[in-house]
């Protein structure tokens, strides 16, 4: 839960804050601890990016050109893997338009309306990351195919106890997927509570940060993965970047009548009005950065001299970082993006369907 905050946080987001000093000045500010950086390799994803969903099939509408293009997702994966090399940079590009076209799927689609097709989409991944079990490229959804592509180039890069660690991530994303789509079909707007624990999924935030370890080639150790102040800074860092999203995507989910969204389960469960509750989630965004910066000074001391450690952490920060610089700059997210044109009728490709 995050109703009951520091005084000294809470006091840093004046009540009389309007939502775009919010956004503007108040939020940014909360992330000054964490410096920008960009992939010197970004234009070489970029064109490695266009090259691959082409090839897959998953950007075929001209909305959807459009939309795909805006949102720039290279550039996003970019500053958020900033010292990757130019292969490992392509990879996550990849994952993170594969991710995010999943994500419209579920949320702006009927897939995400539908119970049953969310567990038979979930099970035909299972197939490809489990034993590529998929079924032949002409008999399965292009979504599906192209996770295959994904799972072949990964693999070399990890280890059998990272995969075990990507799939349980992966699976816990399904079923968030599905209460979620039993909340849409009932609905049902979630309680806090549960509702920050399966953003944490639903976003697929904890497959990102597993992606830190493939992007450097730098697996974390059992012990230090398991270690409690190691967990409770991941934790930390996974719900920054979920609730700087949620503020920033807050107008775009509404307009599709979504209301899996911090802002919006914290003023229907609070009864809150809209700037009420933006400034409630900027406090706690600010609250849970100060956390994070507690748990991650634990946890580098208590296991001083390991690089791996070390650079994963870096890897946290520039994903929050990252992850507030392109939520507050795409176009993704702005309304003026949003016309007609852009109904969810307009920019969804079957991509899900075989």
């Amino acid at each position: 839960m995050i109703t009951a905050l520091p005084s000294t946080v809470r006091d840093a987001v004046p009540a009389d804050a309007t939502v775009d000093r919010c956004l503007d000045e108040l939020l940014p500010a909360a992330f000054d601890v964490f410096p920008p950086s960009v992939n010197p390799h970004v234009e070489a994803a970029r064109a490695h990016l266009a090259r691959w969903v082409e090839e897959h099939r998953l950007v075929r509408k001209e909305g959807a050109r459009r939309r795909f293009a805006h949102a720039d997702f290279a550039w996003f994966a970019a500053v958020t893997y900033p010292t990757t090399d130019e292969e490992g940079l392509c990879l996550i590009a990849d994952w993170f338009a594969w991710l995010f076209l999943l994500d419209d799927q579920f949320d702006d689609g009927t897939v995400g309306r539908d119970p049953e097709r969310v567990k038979d989409l979930m099970a035909q991944m299972a197939a490809v990351l489990v034993d590529h079990g998929a079924p032949p490229p002409g008999s399965r959804p292009a979504i599906v195919a192209a996770l295959d592509d994904l799972w072949r180039r990964t693999t070399p890069r990890s280890t059998s106890a990272w995969r075990h660690r990507f799939v349980g991530h992966i699976a816990e994303g399904g079923l968030a997927a599905f209460w979620e789509a039993e909340n849409r079909v009932g609905g049902v707007v979630p309680d806090e509570a549960s509702y920050i624990v399966r953003r944490r999924h639903t976003g697929a935030i904890y497959v990102c940060m597993d992606l830190i370890e493939i992007a450097e080639r730098a697996e974390v150790p059992a012990r230090v993965y398991d270690d409690a102040a190691y967990q409770d800074a991941l934790r930390s860092a996974c719900d920054v970047v979920c609730w700087t999203n949620d503020v920033y995507s807050l107008e775009k989910e509404l307009s599709v009548g979504e209301y899996h969204n911090l802002v919006a389960v914290v003023e229907h469960g609070h009864g809150l009005t809209r700037e009420e509750s933006i400034r409630h989630v900027v406090t706690a965004i600010a609250t849970e950065i100060d956390r994070f910066l507690g748990e991650e000074g634990r946890a580098l001391t208590a296991f001083a001299g390991d690089a791996d450690t070390a650079g994963n952490f870096a890897g946290m920060r520039s994903w929050m970082r990252g992850n507030l610089d392109w939520s507050a700059q795409t176009k993704r997210y702005r309304p003026e993006s949003r016309t007609a044109a852009n109904r969810p009728m307009d920019y969804l490709d079957a991509v899900a369907e075989a």
